[in-house]
């Protein structure tokens, strides 16, 4: 299942990273580098639905896939925070929040996978929704312009960034409530 239509789309997803990333070194203007990474990372990240939809219902669900999929979305989440970090368009805590959050449990998976106990830290709704939220705010953040006439997005932006960062601190803690009693148990 290496090759499979949803992880190639996976796999695709991780490639583009360097294009949103580098609209912003190209010598266009600013209002036309942020739209193009804006419809870049909007396209990106919308594989993300469609890699899951496909794997489901072309029964092409793999362990590599689970694995490679949430990995795909770090990246591609925290490629695009250090832009806008850069842009000064997000807030440094804000950033570290959420990449430091996603080290963290990744660290904790890692360890809970080698203790044999990976369900414990299985993907939950609250990670999802973290995830949603924030490939909902990081376009807004890119596009950094009035959508529509009227939207003034990096405001959107910011308010759903900071939604963002208080999920990923909830489903952290989420998270280690549910790995306690194997971490307790495995320290005796």
């Amino acid at each position: 299942m290496f090759l499979t239509l949803p992880t190639l789309l996976t796999w695709a997803r991780i490639i583009a990273i360097p294009l949103i990333v580098g609209v912003f070194y190209l010598p266009l203007d600013a209002p036309t580098r942020n739209l193009m990474a804006t419809v870049f990372f909007v396209a990106v990240a919308l594989t993300d639905w469609l890699d899951g939809y496909l794997a489901r219902k072309l029964n092409q669900t793999s362990s590599f896939g689970a694995f490679l999929d949430p990995v795909a979305d770090k990246f591609l989440v925290c490629a695009a925070l250090l832009i806008l970090l850069q842009l000064d368009r997000v807030d440094a805590f804000v950033a570290l929040v959420i990449v430091g959050r996603e080290i963290a449990i990744s660290a904790l998976r890692e360890w809970m996978a080698q203790i044999g106990a990976s369900r414990s830290v299985a993907v939950h709704m609250l990670g999802k929704l973290k995830t949603t939220v924030q490939l909902v705010a990081i376009p807004f953040l890119l596009y950094d312009g009035a959508l529509f006439g009227f939207i003034d997005t990096r405001i959107w932006g910011t308010v759903l960034i900071y939604i963002a960062a208080v999920l990923t601190i909830w489903s952290m803690v989420y998270y280690l409530r549910k790995a306690l009693p194997e971490i307790r148990a495995k320290a005796r």
